[in-house]
């Protein structure tokens, strides 16, 4: 069993700061432990400094099931903190609320109905966001929940990954649930206007925003007091990573389909001015992907499949796995039940609840199917194995990176191979030149359509 003495020195600093800050984030990359650093700190509150009695914890679904016990199992000078899940039934969540325990840990889309629920009253002395990320939208009814407690605890922890210069413009609200405004202003409105300009418009709607110069150094400075950023790489021996792409070539008449599919749907949605929206974009974008997986939907979501080249490409990889257990990345629903029917005989699963994570690091699961978003933070993957194939990729580099951390991180003892299924011709190239580049997700959706627009008018 581990102890304080196996913490790295910079885990320590993390904890030394939450210690000394009342309120603050730690902007911790992946695998850099920021669950046993807050854990630790959480026990030197209660048991050395008598500051802390009973803990809030806010978490993805799956992290609120599994990763915050789990962590507190590890370690020995944990010994003896209780936890209470919020979660499951409303009448299991308050018994679960009136449990005795020192920490209480609840999926973030219940905060809402735990605040509605204590009408007014708040015995939490501390809250831990474990994803401050996911409190980014000022008018979320979360944050607007969490935003009306704030002001009766005296601890407040943010977790989250270092903040990149596209993801700035989400920072107001995840700084306001620390210091009440106090250091990138009271409203998004005044926070915006000081960093930033509008971008992309249409008439009075502002659909993203870009930084001024000199703004991220600006707003770095402004929250640094409270923050401590660390960057994995710079910590970290992780393992070997290596990125392979395997090119699928769709046969001549299915091309010529697919070339066929992606101008229909083009020109259906071109307005007059050769213009389109973001929405019909992401529209656009998600019907030429599941063309390149294999199988689209109609208007009323019923599944036709169009082609079995990347199930025979993920087989051949399963296969030459000879064994090891490999973590498959998807993007629709209809990947599931074509994978599950495909990779029978290998026994695949998609991912539930603790069990399968359980399971999966035990060996058990020779092929586990996870949505990025779904297991994209918190959840310790590594010991399972080692190899991950990306079924269909996301536009978006953030969720890409934090779903490869779920193998790619510390305690990986075997290189990592992450495998890229690409559809050759298609939009996943676009995709995948949008990750190597770490494009802002929007920008380069925007760009891949446009050009798609360009060349079928032509």
């Amino acid at each position: 069993m581990l102890n304080e003495s196996n913490l790295h020195e910079y885990q320590r600093t993390a904890v030394q700061h939450i210690i000394e800050h009342p309120y603050g984030a730690l902007l911790m990359e992946m695998g850099l432990g920021k669950s046993i650093s807050t854990l630790t700190a959480i026990k030197k509150l209660m048991d050395e400094y008598l500051e802390v009695n009973k803990v809030l914890v806010i978490a993805p679904k799956r992290v609120a099931e599994s990763t915050w016990s789990d962590e507190i199992a590890k370690w020995e000078h944990l010994k003896g903190l209780t936890v209470s899940k919020i979660l499951g039934t409303e009448k299991q969540r308050k018994a679960a609320l009136k449990a005795p325990a020192d920490i209480f840990v609840i999926n973030r889309e219940n905060v809402v109905w735990l605040v509605s629920h204590l009408q007014g009253y708040w015995p939490f002395d501390m809250i831990v966001i474990d994803e401050l990320s996911s409190f980014k939208s000022s008018k979320s009814a979360r944050f607007r929940a969490l935003r009306l407690v704030r002001p009766k605890t005296n601890r407040v922890v943010g977790l989250t990954g270092t903040p990149v210069p596209n993801g700035l413009i989400d920072l107001w609200s995840q700084l306001y649930l620390l210091d009440l405004g106090e250091r990138l202003g009271k409203t998004i409105t005044s926070y915006r206007s000081k960093y930033f300009r509008p971008g992309r418009s249409n008439g009075q709607i502002v659909f993203d925003y870009k930084l001024n110069s000199g703004s991220e150094e600006a707003i770095y400075k402004q929250i640094g007091d409270i923050c401590i950023s660390m960057k994995a790489e710079d910590y970290l021996q992780l393992p070997e990573r290596i990125d392979r792409t395997v090119e699928v070539h769709l046969p001549e008449k299915m091309m010529n389909q697919y070339l066929e599919f992606e101008k229909d749907q083009v020109l259906a949605l071109e307005n007059e001015d050769g213009d389109i929206s973001a929405v019909n974009a992401a529209a656009l974008s998600n019907k030429l992907l599941q063309f390149s997986n294999g199988a689209v939907y109609d208007s009323e979501r019923n599944v036709h499949d169009v082609h079995a080249e990347k199930l025979d490409a993920l087989e051949e990889i399963v296969e030459a796995a000879n064994g090891q257990s490999v973590l498959v990345f998807f993007s629709f629903r209809h990947d599931v039940s074509r994978i599950l029917r495909k990779l029978k005989s290998y026994h695949p699963k998609e991912i539930g609840g603790p069990e399968d994570i359980k399971a999966w690091n035990e060996g058990d699961i020779p092929v586990l199917l996870a949505h990025p978003a779904g297991a994209g933070h918190g959840l310790n993957l590594q010991a399972g194995g080692h190899i991950v194939v990306w079924f269909g990729l996301p536009w978006s580099s953030e969720l890409y990176q934090q779903a490869n951390a779920r193998l790619y991180r510390q305690g990986q003892n075997k290189p990592v191979i992450i495998h890229h299924l690409i559809a050759k011709g298609t939009m996943d190239e676009d995709v995948m030149k949008a990750l190597a580049g770490k494009i802002d997700k929007q920008e380069a959706l925007m760009q891949a359509v446009k050009a798609r627009i360009q060349k079928w008018r032509k």
